[in-house]
C-alpha cells in the first residue's frame, strides 16, 4: 500500500454492478484487515439458507441455552468455509482473543464466542459468517482502480441488520447513490 493510499479497515466495500466475479455479485464487505499485504473482509448480506445456527451448534457440540436468540449464518466469502468469524458489537471480549475493527465492530473468530451467544452470555449484537473474502497485496486496490468496488463508512443497520436484499442498496445511498442510475459500465478519462 503506497503512501497516499489510505487503510480500508472498517470500511464497508460495495460491490459494483459490473463486478465480473458472481460470487461478489451485489455484495457489501466488512473489511476487517488491509494493508500491504492484503485485505481481508467479511460479506454482510448474503445469509446461508442451508445453515441454520442451532445446526452448526449441534455439529460443533455446544448446547444452547432456552429462549437463547437464533443468529443468522452469512457466506462470508469464497475463502475458508469451514472457518467461522463472529462480527459483533464491541461490548464483547473474547478472552482467546478479539479484534477490535473500529470504535463499534469487533471480530472473533474463535469457538468460545458461539459458545458465549449460545449461553446468552454473548455480544449484543453479533452476526456468524462462514469463509471471508480476501486478497493478494494490491489486489484490492487494483479492483479499485478498475472500477469493481465502491467504498463507505459503515452503518450498524447494514452490518448487523437482518433486510439481507436491501443492504447492498442501503450501502449505496450512504453514498448518495441511486442504485437504479448506477451504470454498469464506466469509462476512463
Amino acid at each position: 500500500m503506497d503512501a497516499e493510499q489510505t487503510s480500508l479497515v472498517g470500511k464497508l466495500l460495495i460491490a459494483m454492478p459490473d463486478m465480473g466475479d458472481p460470487r461478489f455479485a451485489h455484495s457489501v464487505i466488512y473489511m476487517c484487515a488491509h494493508s500491504e499485504d492484503g485485505g481481508m473482509g467479511l460479506i454482510v448480506n448474503k445469509p446461508q439458507h442451508e445453515v441454520q445456527f442451532a445446526d452448526l451448534l449441534d455439529q460443533l457440540g455446544i448446547k444452547r441455552a432456552a429462549g437463547v436468540r437464533d443468529i443468522r449464518v452469512h457466506f462470508g466469502g469464497p475463502v475458508d468455509h469451514a472457518r467461522g468469524f463472529v462480527l459483533h458489537s464491541n461490548d464483547y471480549e473474547s478472552a482467546s482473543g478479539t479484534l477490535q475493527v473500529d470504535d463499534n465492530i469487533c471480530m472473533t473468530a474463535t469457538l468460545d464466542v458461539l459458545e458465549d451467544i449460545a449461553q446468552g452470555n454473548g455480544p449484543d449484537t453479533s452476526m456468524l459468517a462462514l469463509g471471508y473474502a480476501g486478497w493478494g497485496p494490491g489486489q484490492l486496490e487494483h479492483e479499485i482502480l478498475q472500477n469493481g468496488w465502491l467504498t463507505c463508512d459503515p452503518r450498524d443497520e447494514i452490518v448487523f441488520g437482518r433486510a439481507n436484499e436491501h443492504k447492498w442498496t442501503a450501502a449505496l445511498k450512504v453514498l448518495g447513490i441511486d442504485p437504479v442510475l448506477l451504470s454498469a459500465t464506466a469509462g476512463h478519462a
